[in-house]
């Protein structure tokens, strides 16, 4: 593929022990097709789930995904040195933390900023191979490592390529007492050619009604610029959202959360529909709700069990109207910890399945079923390929789940039916039953 024209840049970051990084693919498992409730009347798979470490995955796309998606959002680790857990309980005290009930969630820990380095640079690389030619980057990051970054963003797009960077304002308490309290983020945004998509229209707001007040008064008072007032403005490139802690509706508990809000700016402003966004950071996926929410495919990718997790369990929750697909990297994990425990029951062509219990040999952090976030079928369990078509899901800070789901099978003779369920912590486990329809 021929690459673009950039730019040098005037200054390359160096570090103890740079090297030309290598890139050795893994190998991509198809794990499981997921067919939403709203989704069994397509089988357009729109969606990408990705399991496992985002350098060996982003390079095993490379051969399909090269030079093909529109948007790369990446909200990596923030050199922080911190390890971080989610919370798995509800009804708790939020002014108590040392009550919480808490799961590890991942680590943001490096031996020095050298070994941060040698992660996020070989990803940048990569990243800029699987971006299209009119493809954007949003690189998340804070204080800590905005300013490497973008020596390494210069270094990998072209110093011409920056199109803004963005500071992410928010509240919050701050423990700083010796400083300027610390709130924002730095969003850097890269284009990989100089015909990248900018969607001005689709993310105006409206103007101050301090500014709305002055040109109704005076309509010349921009200096012979008249704002057209109804239209709305661009944004400026520093935003306000309130963080994740603040919106009730969209808490799920995972460290480091992005609002939806966030999120849609980004996406509206710089891809269409039907064209591919990406996030190989993924977390609790926001990225991919919000982009299937707005009609856009997407590949979403995390190495915790629990990012994975979250990210299925808001998918089901937004009974999406196509069907996706998650893969996990050979080697990977197939089976889990839980123990599932199922009653079946047959009434001619229809079959009930009841969930019991979910036991595992750790013991779990509170009791059946409250312990269980969300559960799945397969009616035709082929040994391989789990398909989800039946889904029960625990709604977020909710007590109440379904332990109890049906099917009607069109035609007789054996099946293997499999129950896959997951838990609060992020541990899963499958069960499988043999069953016979008569004739």
């Amino acid at each position: 593929m021929k690459r673009s024209r950039r730019s040098k840049p005037f200054a390359r970051l160096e570090w103890q022990g740079r090297r030309r990084p290598e890139h050795t693919p893994v190998t991509l498992e198809l794990d499981t097709e997921t067919y939403p409730q709203d989704a069994h009347h397509t089988t357009e798979f729109t969606g990408q789930l990705l399991t496992g470490d985002n350098l060996g995955v982003m390079t095993a796309l490379l051969s399909e995904w090269e030079g093909k998606i529109d948007l790369i959002y990446l909200d990596p680790p923030f050199l922080t040195g911190k390890a971080y857990s989610a919370r798995i309980g509800r009804g708790e005290d939020s002014r108590r933390p040392s009550e919480w009930r808490t799961v590890a969630s991942y680590q943001d820990t490096w031996r020095d900023g050298a070994e941060y380095l040698d992660m996020l640079y070989p990803r940048l690389e990569i990243m800029h191979r699987l971006l299209s030619p009119s493809g954007t980057i949003y690189l998340h990051l804070d204080w800590h490592a905005s300013a490497y970054a973008r020596v390494l963003m210069d270094e990998i797009f072209g110093p011409a390529r920056l199109l803004n960077e963005i500071v992410w304002v928010y509240h919050g308490p701050s423990p700083i007492r010796r400083a300027f309290k610390r709130k924002h983020d730095t969003i850097l945004v890269y284009a990989k050619s100089k015909n990248y998509t900018f969607n001005a229209d689709a993310v105006r707001v409206a103007y101050d009604p301090s500014t709305v007040k002055t040109f109704s008064s005076s309509p010349k008072a921009g200096f012979g610029k008249v704002p057209d007032l109804e239209r709305g403005k661009v944004p400026e490139d520093w935003w306000y959202f309130p963080v994740v802690a603040r919106l009730h509706k969209e808490r799920t508990g995972y460290p480091t959360q992005k609002p939806e809000a966030l999120m849609e700016r980004i996406i509206l402003a710089s891809s269409n529909p039907g064209e591919i966004v990406a996030d190989f950071f993924c977390g609790s996926g926001t990225t991919a709700i919000v982009a299937a929410r707005l009609g856009r495919d997407w590949i979403a990718c995390d190495s915790s069990p629990l990012a994975i997790h979250t990210t299925y369990r808001r998918l089901l929750l937004e009974n999406l109207e196509a069907p996706f697909k998650i893969w996990r990297s050979e080697g990977g994990p197939t089976g889990g910890a839980l123990k599932p425990q199922i009653s079946v029951s047959q009434s001619g062509s229809q079959v009930h399945i009841d969930l019991k219990d979910i036991p595992s040999e750790e013991p779990p952090t509170v009791a059946f079923p409250q312990n269980l976030n969300f559960w799945e079928v397969d009616w035709d369990f082929d040994g391989n390929v789990f398909r989800s078509r039946s889904q029960a899901v625990r709604l977020w800070r909710d007590d109440e789940i379904n332990l109890r789901m049906g099917h009607t099978y069109p035609h007789p003779g054996n099946h293997t039916l499999a129950v896959r369920v997951f838990d609060n912590r992020g541990i899963t486990g499958i069960t499988t039953q043999q069953i016979t329809l008569p004739g």
